[in-house]
C-alpha cells in the first residue's frame, strides 16, 4: 500500500490526499495557487472573515444561516459589485465582512481535511510564513506535517478517468512551504522542494505562462496570475478555526 509513514513532512494531491491526512491526524496545509489560497490570504489581509464551502453542497444556504454573503463565480460577483475568487478584489472595504467562498479545488480539499488537529492555508504569498507556523505547531502537537497541492480538475474527464489535472503552480507553491520546513521529508516532499529551489528565479514566468496561468490570461484575469506569483509577499497565514478562517498569531 502507498504510504509516506515514515516521514514527519509528506506532499499528497488533492481531495484524495487531503483524506489521507486527515485520516492520519496530520497538520495540513492546504495550496491552490490560482486561487483559493491566494484569495483567502489576500481576503484575511483586508480584514474579511472567511468561510471555505464546498461547492456540491448549499451554499448560498449555508451564507444565509450564518449571516454572510455567498461568493459567486468571477464573472457573477462582479455584475453585482461583490469581491470574488479572485483576490485583487478584496480591499479594505471588506473589513469584517463575512462571505463563503467555494472552489471546486481547495475549499473543498479544505473541507475534506478541517478536522485535523490545524489546517493552514499556504500560497507563494506566504510560503516562509506558512512553514514557521507549521513547524511551530509540529513541536507543539507532536503530529506530523501533510502539504497538499490541491491541483485542478479536467473539465471533459470521461467514464472511468481520473478527473485530477496536477498543476504546476500548486506544486511550486508546495515546494516553496517544504523547502522551509523542518523535519524528516518524504521522497515525495523532497522532490516537490528541489523542484522549487530549482524554478526559484523563473517563478513569475513559469506561473504566467502555465496550463492554469494562460487559462485565467485568457479569461481577463491576468492581475490574478501577477499577483498569485508573489513569493512571501505577507506573514499572514489562514488558520482554520470552529469553521471560519482566522490568522494565526
Amino acid at each position: 500500500m502507498f504510504s509516506q509513514a515514515p516521514f514527519k513532512v509528506k506532499m499528497e494531491w488533492g481531495r484524495r490526499g487531503a483524506r489521507e491526512a486527515a485520516g492520519r491526524g496530520d497538520i495540513v496545509i492546504i495550496i491552490d495557487v490560482l486561487s483559493f489560497s491566494s484569495t483567502v490570504v489576500a481576503a484575511l489581509n483586508a480584514g474579511a472573515v472567511i468561510f471555505p464551502y464546498p461547492p456540491n453542497l448549499d451554499g448560498k444556504k449555508y451564507a444565509s444561516g450564518i449571516g454572510a454573503t455567498y461568493i459567486l463565480g468571477r464573472a457573477e460577483a462582479a455584475r453585482t459589485g461583490n469581491p470574488t475568487l479572485s483576490p485583487v478584489t478584496f480591499n479594505q472595504e471588506h473589513r469584517n465582512q463575512r462571505y463563503v467562498l467555494s472552489s471546486l479545488n481547495g475549499a473543498y480539499c479544505s473541507w475534506i481535511a478541517s478536522k485535523v488537529p490545524a489546517l493552514l492555508i499556504g500560497s507563494l504569498l506566504n510560503a516562509s510564513a506558512a512553514a514557521v507556523v507549521a513547524d511551530t505547531l509540529q513541536q507543539e502537537t507532536g503530529a506530523d506535517i501533510t502539504v497538499v497541492p490541491c491541483g485542478e480538475l479536467w473539465n471533459d474527464a470521461h467514464e472511468n478517468e481520473d478527473r485530477l489535472r496536477p498543476s504546476i503552480e500548486d506544486y511550486l507553491g508546495a515546494g516553496a512551504i517544504l523547502a522551509a520546513l523542518g523535519g524528516s521529508k518524504s521522497p515525495e516532499a523532497e522532490v516537490c522542494a528541489g523542484a522549487f529551489k530549482s524554478s526559484e528565479s523563473r517563478l513569475r514566468e513559469l506561473v504566467w505562462d502555465s496550463g492554469s496561468g494562460r487559462e485565467l490570461r485568457e479569461r481577463g484575469y491576468e492581475e490574478d496570475v501577477k499577483f498569485c506569483s508573489q513569493l512571501n509577499l505577507t506573514d499572514i497565514v489562514p488558520v482554520l478555526n470552529e469553521g471560519r478562517f482566522i490568522i494565526y498569531k
